[in-house]
């Protein structure tokens, strides 16, 4: 599976540099307008990953395949956004289709680059795009209850979208929800407000080892857990130079990794994600799964074949395959195991698969 997620935020925050610079690419049109981006850009991205370089050499595969990342550069909102304004009910139909949001936060000055307000207030900005969606899932919800769509929806989905309502209309934190349901109810309620979120603070050169008066304001009131501080600049200067002169720039500037790097560590911790690799002479590939994810479940990401006619999994960590030197010495030295249904797949294991045809 290749999760995929999406950068919103107010106009002329950054958006599509941040996404040209994440993708290594400039699909998407950055300039000094609003509405610069109608359609979404969609950027589809290697997960960089250390551990494949190293399986590949013990297995000596031809090729290595990584697992995926898609990044969607949705158009700025603004306020008004859920009743149309802008290019308002366009773009949070584009919202709903991603597994995580990006909101990308304006944490700099600048006299060159326009604001839609008159100051520079990262706190004011979030609450303006959280509201237009929160607005929109109140319209859906509503749509959903009216009598005559009731009928269609099943009685889990009712339980959902009553206490979302009941959230929203007593101005109450709605992502209380999320200890109540199932994840895969959660997802199945298309709402926005109970999306993942990964904040992004945009800053200047300057501050982006330390950050500055904006991101502590920012922080101040929603926290570090999920918020990172990257500049959308620095990451499109260092696409443009080489490893050598990428890792001495970096170094300079006092940042550890990239934004890519930092936004995929992020998303795969709020999204539960983990990764297995299947390795021969052929190829060595990684694989997403979801935590606690099941053998069969993790075969029916290869095809869906190896999940319905699955026996066994032949299994072994990483660091014993490392170790061991491929499949045949972790099998002699017992570090290989078989595995049934009901094992639950850990990050990092090579798996094999058994499976009926």
């Amino acid at each position: 599976m290749s999760f995929k997620c999406g950068i919103v935020g107010l106009p002329n925050v950054g958006k599509s540099t941040l996404f040209n610079a994440l993708t290594n690419s400039s699909k998407a049109q950055a300039a000094n307008f609003p509405f610069c981006t109608i359609d979404p850009n969609i950027g589809v991205v290697p997960v960089p990953d250390k551990r494949l370089e190293n399986l590949a050499k013990v297995s000596k595969s031809k090729k290595i395949i990584n697992t995926t990342i898609s990044f969607v550069d949705i158009a700025g909102l603004v306020k008004g956004a859920s009743k149309g304004e802008g290019l308002g009910n366009k773009f949070l139909s584009h919202i709903r289709e991603v597994d995580a949001i990006i909101h990308m936060i304006r944490c700099f000055d600048s006299d060159d680059i326009q604001n839609v307000n008159p100051n520079v207030d990262p706190v004011r900005d979030l609450e303006i795009i959280e509201t237009e969606m929160m607005l929109a899932d109140l319209e859906s919800i509503q749509k959903r209850l009216e009598k005559n769509n009731k009928k269609n929806v099943d009685e889990e989905q009712l339980k959902v979208l009553e206490m979302a309502l009941d959230c929203i209309n007593k101005d109450k934190d709605i992502s209380v929800i999320k200890s109540e349901f199932d994840k895969k109810l959660l997802n199945q309620s298309g709402l926005l407000s109970l999306k993942p979120k990964i904040f992004v603070c945009n800053v200047d050169e300057q501050s982006v080892q330390k950050g500055n008066n904006y991101t502590k304001k920012f922080t101040d009131k929603y926290g570090n857990e999920n918020t990172l501080i990257i500049s959308a600049d620095i990451e499109n200067q260092i696409n443009e130079l080489d490893i050598v002169e990428k890792k001495n720039y970096m170094e300079m500037i006092g940042i550890k990794g990239t934004g890519l790097d930092l936004l995929i560590q992020k998303g795969y911790k709020i999204l539960e994600l983990d990764t297995f690799f299947t390795s021969g002479p052929e190829e060595t590939r990684a694989w997403t799964i979801q935590k606690n994810c099941t053998a069969p479940k993790a075969a029916g990401e290869i095809h869906t074949d190896f999940e319905k006619g699955f026996i066994r999994a032949e299994t072994v960590s990483y660091d014993d395959f490392i170790n061991n030197d491929g499949w045949v010495n972790s099998k002699t030295q017992g570090k290989m195991r078989l595995e049934g249904k009901d094992y639950i797949v850990k990050d990092g294991d090579i798996l094999n698969f058994r499976f009926n045809t």
